[in-house]
């Protein structure tokens, strides 16, 4: 099967599909890693709501993908940034995709993003501001019987003066949580607004409050996800996490490494890139699970490139990439996102994205991708 792609110039050459679609193997029920992935959400693309207005999801679509991660044995990470969390979809919309997902799945492995979003940077005068934010959503999450994933805070990277008030606003929020939770720390290369989170520019300072935070809180601490983009900052943390607490990588650079781990630990895995990459993810668990490390790596390393190509910077417009996809393979039938996000990336880019996933196995149909593919040229004039 052949399409003309273009180039980035515009000129266009023959590309003949050569991946085969890789067959869906869940993960076991004893897994040797605990693995989420972060989820993507599916708009209404019928709705008049314009861009810059209320986001309107396919409630339908969003929870039949859901059940596909369900179905292979990963985790859920719910209403993370993935799911536009903060870029589209507000709180409120947030929740009702929290409470939905409940109902939907109520025996999944699904934690839950909670935030402070709902109350606008600017807005936030204190940390108390802040710790009201956080203890609002922990409230309502846990009232739908959801578990927690703390996400990091816009309006507490404005307000805090050093860190004596992550301190603070965490001991105070992680002791209103009725079940251990994830910690989150999203560099700022994933939310510019994040710029010295944990109250400072150096690494090595800000890993030395984080840990305070861990071992002051541990019995409240699940594990922490740290998305860095740089494994030996991942790799130095883990080392001194306390015992009991996981380490889930958010490096979707450098992840297959990282899961397989060294003589001295290992990191689970909480990904959005794991979103588009369920099936081979499903794969290669198996193959962890079952002591082929070597099979493992061979499933998840080729990868790597599509992953770093789908996150490369402006990093926070990876999940164009993530839903390109999914629509790609079937799980929207269209190529609309909240905001217009699908606006947001080249269209070489697009036709780097499918080569790579067909050369992955990770076009399911490949009839089904081309075609659609053929569309998505045909909108900026390639015959």
């Amino acid at each position: 099967m052949t399409l003309l792609l273009p180039d980035d110039t515009g000129a266009l050459s023959e590309y003949r599909l050569q991946g085969t679609p890789i067959t869906a193997a869940p993960i076991g029920s004893d897994p040797a890693r605990v693995v989420f992935s972060a989820a993507h959400v599916v708009a209404d693309p019928f709705t008049a709501s314009d861009p810059s207005g209320r986001a309107v999801v396919d409630w339908e679509a969003t929870m039949a993908f859901r059940r596909h991660l369900a179905d292979l044995g990963l985790g859920i990470a719910e209403a993370m940034d993935t799911a536009q969390r903060g870029m589209g979809l507000d709180w409120a919309g947030a929740l009702e995709l929290i409470t939905r997902t409940k109902a939907e799945l109520p025996e999944a492995l699904v934690f839950n993003g909670c935030g402070t979003d709902h109350l606008a940077p600017e807005d936030a005068t204190s940390v108390e501001d802040v710790t009201r934010a956080y203890l609002e959503q922990v409230e309502a999450i846990q009232n739908v019987g959801g578990r927690l994933i703390l996400m990091a805070s816009r309006a507490l990277a404005r307000v805090a003066q050093g860190p004596d008030d992550y301190l603070r606003v965490y001991r105070e929020v992680l002791a209103a949580c009725d079940q251990p939770v994830i910690l989150h720390w999203l560099g700022e290369m994933f939310d510019p607004a994040l710029a010295g989170y944990w109250g400072g520019e150096v690494f090595h300072d800000t890993l030395e409050t984080v840990l305070s935070v861990i071992e002051e809180n541990a019995v409240k601490v699940d594990g922490i996800k740290i998305s860095l983009l740089d494994k030996n900052k991942e790799i130095q943390m883990r080392r001194r996490l306390p015992a009991g607490v996981k380490m889930y990588t958010g490096d979707d650079f450098n992840y297959p490494e990282l899961i397989a781990g060294d003589d001295q630990g290992h990191s689970h895995a909480l990904l959005g890139i794991f979103d588009p990459l369920a099936v081979a993810v499903g794969k290669a668990m198996s193959q962890l699970e079952a002591g082929d490390i070597a099979g493992f790596r061979e499933t998840l390393d080729p990868t790597v490139p599509l992953a770093r190509l789908i996150f490369r910077a402006p990093t926070q417009y990876y999940k164009t990439g993530v839903v390109f996809l999914a629509w790609l393979n079937g799980h929207q039938d269209h190529f609309v996102m909240l905001g217009g996000a699908q606006a947001m990336r080249p269209l070489p880019y697009f036709t780097e994205v499918f080569k790579l996933a067909d050369q992955n196995g990770l076009l399911a149909d490949p009839d089904l991708a081309t075609a659609r593919m053929r569309t998505l040229l045909g909108l900026y004039g390639v015959a």
